[in-house]
């Protein structure tokens, strides 16, 4: 009958440890996309890495980095769909979330969770 009280408490400590890995894994998810996003623009637009990883939501991107013109644009927007594993329809670009980093990575974000 000892080994009852026992079970119990080894699945109240799984169900904490889970819940607490999820959280944990939550904001992982939240920095590693972030993170991601950066190395991305870093691949594409052949950036110095330090100089993507300094890239803060209010930084602009097109019209303010040379190496992200119309050609790249397209570059970006497939290696985003391919290291994400999400689609990107014709209809969801537009000039907003290509305007900062912030637009950018709120509509990866937002392409992640419909997934």
């Amino acid at each position: 009958m000892s080994s009852q009280p026992i079970v119990t408490d080894e699945l109240a400590s799984e169900n904490s440890e889970t819940a607490e890995t999820h959280v944990a894994a939550q904001e992982v998810d939240a920095v590693s996309t972030e993170t991601r996003l950066k190395t991305i623009l870093a691949d594409i637009l052949a950036l110095d890495p330090n100089d993507a990883d300094a890239l803060t939501v209010e930084s602009g991107l097109f019209g303010h980095l040379p190496e992200l013109d119309s050609m790249a644009v397209a570059g970006l927007l497939t290696e985003i769909e391919d290291r994400f594993d999400i689609v990107i329809e014709d209809d969801d670009v537009d000039g907003e979330m290509l305007e900062a980093f912030g637009g950018l990575l709120a509509f990866v974000e937002a392409k992640l969770e419909e997934s």
